[in-house]
Formats: structure tokens, sequence, C-alpha cells
């Protein structure tokens, strides 16, 4: 018998009839926590659901499938120039939908196959730090400064720790770089430019669906003519999918104009945008799952349906979690959740360093799933959380939590793994004081 699982399921089935005998369903604050609850589970169902999600997962599948392990290591290999490798691996996250275990398997496979470890380090913590649905809930829920403040963190960390961690251990680093210079480095399947046409009108169609509304006291402007067009552009962008579906993937061009037909019917006849979007996902799900033409193409669909699997129940949890001990703040909407807000103010209220230094820690060791930082921050900050400490925070949780620690251990050490948590802990603290004084 094992006996460390069978009492880790017995402490489990014991907290769970506990706080199901003494559950204090009379209390007004456990009620208004349970509403609390639902209500924020609501906006996010109807919010960021369809339009942010479901598009972000068919983007991270082009990276899955479409662009080679090859190719990636031809820009983070010994071979490449060092402000090339780490400038696309800091910049990674952006195009990845992957949370700090996630992005396990693809560091370990970078680094032991031959990318630095400089680069591969970058990549390890820009994965999870700044994928681009993560930027757009960052700006959208927490405000457009703190998205920005984000974005800017990320990319100095990814780049700065590398380079430390490099420099660290230069000696290792050159014998490595020396060995893989022969590396053989894979042919991609098509041309490069062609998985880039299509991977960035996935990424365009993401951005300008959810373009956010500018202030209301702003009725011109780039920033507004966009907002006011922003459906326009969106079918602009569906449309050159059409092409890169046809002339790209090689689908039937018959059964991509009857989905692209069934698409623009449902925009014109439906009052939600959400319809067409839905619609228009359905109709490549089935295009690409039904083709015999080339394998690559269910792989598509079926690596976008793995992120689903993945993210959408752990982000349902921690959305639940969040609006239940923290509360549900969104517009005009401000319900307590069973927390009281003195604590957090005690603990990550103001801009100490003993608070910023206290949310790098919590971050670095809780476990977030992708996303699921954004709801958890915002209920901390309409409770009373700094804004130094809840940059603190962004910046050290989404990358690391204790399992991630674990395994990177296994890969490249006790010693090199001690030497990145003190890094991303001391900068998350640091850029956390300065933002927070700003």
């Amino acid at each position: 018998m094992e006996w460390k699982k069978e009492i880790k399921i017995l402490f489990w089935m014991a907290a769970v009839f506990l706080f199901a005998y003494f559950m204090p369903l009379y209390s007004d604050r456990f009620k208004q926590a349970i509403m609390a609850m639902l209500d924020l589970t609501k906006w996010y169902a109807r919010e960021h659901v369809i339009l942010c999600l479901l598009p972000a997962f068919f983007i991270a599948g082009v990276i899955a499938v479409f662009i080679s392990q090859g190719a990636v290591l031809k820009y983070f290999g010994a071979q490449a120039r060092k402000w090339v490798s780490y400038s696309i691996a800091s910049v990674s996250g952006t195009i990845l939908a992957v949370c700090s275990c996630t992005i396990l398997p693809l560091f370990s496979s970078i680094h032991k196959r031959g990318a630095g470890l400089g680069p591969a380090i970058a990549f390890l913590y820009s994965g999870p730090a700044i994928n681009i649905l993560a930027i757009i809930l960052t700006a959208r829920i927490l405000g457009f400064e703190m998205g920005v403040a984000r974005i800017i963190g990320a990319v100095i960390f990814a780049i700065v720790i590398g380079s430390i961690m490099s420099f660290i251990y230069r000696k290792e680093e050159k014998d490595k770089a020396n060995r893989q210079m022969n590396f053989p480095v894979d042919e991609e399947k098509r041309p490069i430019w062609q998985t880039a046409f299509h991977f960035f009108t996935l990424v365009l169609i993401l951005v300008f669906a959810n373009w956010g509304a500018p202030a209301d006291d702003v009725t011109s402007g780039g920033w507004y003519w966009i907002w006011a067009h922003k459906w326009e552009i969106t079918a602009f962008f569906g449309i050159l999918l059409v092409f890169s579906l046809i002339y790209i993937l090689k689908l039937k061009w018959e059964y991509v104009l009857i989905a692209a037909a069934v698409t623009a019917a449902s925009a014109l006849l439906a009052t939600s945008p959400m319809i067409p979007m839905v619609v228009g996902i359905a109709g490549v799900s089935i295009l690409t799952l039904l083709d015999k033409r080339d394998e690559q193409n269910p792989q598509w669909t079926l690596s976008a349906w793995d992120f689903a699997k993945q993210i959408m129940p752990l982000l349902a949890i921690g959305v639940l979690i969040a609006g239940f001990l923290l509360g549900s703040t969104h517009g005009d909407t401000n319900m307590p959740g069973v927390v009281p807000n003195k604590w957090v103010v005690n603990l990550v209220g103001g801009n100490s360093v003993f608070s910023n230094f206290f949310a790098s820690i919590v971050g670095a060791f809780m476990y977030f799933a992708t996303l699921t930082e954004v709801p958890i921050l915002q209920g901390l900050m309409g409770a009373g959380m700094g804004k130094g400490p809840a940059l603190a925070l962004l910046l050290a949780g989404p990358s690391l939590s204790l399992p991630n620690m674990l395994v990177i251990r296994g890969v490249i050490g006790t010693n090199k793994t001690l030497v990145y948590v003190a890094l991303v802990v001391v900068m998350a603290t640091a850029s956390g004081i300065i933002y927070g004084s700003m």
C-alpha cells in the first residue's frame, strides 16, 4: 500500500467533510461570498471565454503543431546570435497559452537538445508570464497601465534573468556550445512565411475582437476609430483566414467557403458577435478534423482541444475560488467575499518592502493556472491590495510554482533552480516597489 497516497486521500476527504459539516449557511458573509462567486463566474463566462479563450487555444495549437522543434532550436541554440535568441525567448510568451507547469516539457526539450541556458531560462520565464491572452485580460480587467507594466517587466525579467544565469554558469555553457556546434536543424514542412501568415491572422482576429472601448469622454482618434470599426476589421482578418485555410492548409475550398458563408450569415442574423465566433470556430474545427490530406490539420484542432481541456477546468476553479474568497469586482459591481478586506490590506496593502516581498513569495510558491492570476489579482486589488505588490505577484506568480520548481530542479539541478527562483523573487519585489511609488 502507498501510505503517502492513501494519507493524502484521507486528508482531502476529511477536509471536504469538515467544510460541509461546519458550513455557515446562515452567515450573511458566507451568503454574500456565494453570490460573489456566482456573479464573477457569470461575468467571466460572458466576457472572456468565447472571444478570448477559444481563439487563443487555436493560436497555441499553431505553435504546437506547425512550428517544428528544429526551427525553435535554430534561434535558441548555440549557433544563434545572443541578441536574436534572447529577443525571441523574451517575447515567446506572447504566442504561448501555457502555465508554469505546461511550459516545463518545452523548456526541458529545448535545453536538453542544445539551447543555451540563458535563452532557455528566458523562454521558461516568458512562456507563462506574458502569453497574448493574459496580456489582453490583464489590460482589460486590471487596467491598461498594469497591462503595460506586466509586458515591460516580464520582457526585462526574461532577458536579465537569462543573462545573469548564463554569466554565472558561463563555463558550463561554453563547453555545451562547443559540443553542439554541429547539431542538425529540422526543416519546416512549409515555407516559414506561410506559417507566419496563418499564425498572425489568428492573432489579429483575437486582438481586434477584444479591442477595448476607450474612455467615455473619447469620441475621436485612432483608438476610438478602431473600437468603432472593430468587427469590420475582425471580419477582414476572417477573410484572410479563409484564404489561409484554402491556400496554406490546403483544405477543400468548397467546404471552406460553405463554412465561411454560414459564419457570415450568423453574423448578419445574430445580435451578439459571440454567435459568429462560435460558428466560425466550429467550422474550422470540423474542416480540420475531417481533413485526410494533411495530418497536421486535425492535429492542430486536437492540440487546441488539449489546451482547452487543460486550461478551462483550472480557470473555472480559479474564478470560483477568487469570487468566494475575495469577492466580485468588475465595472460598477463590488461584491465582498469571505476574506475580510483588512487582512489583505495588512499583508499586501500599501507599498512597503514587506508587502512586495510577501506578494512575490506567495506568487512564487502558489500554482496559477494560465489566466487564473487575473481574477485572483482583481479580487485582491478590490479588497485593498497595493498596485506595487499586485505587479510583484503578477511577475512572480504565473512563471513559478512549487511543482514547477521541483521539475526545473530535475532538469538543471538544485543550484541553478535556487538561483533562478531567487532572481525572480528579488526582481519582482524591486519592480513592485518601483511601480508602486510611481
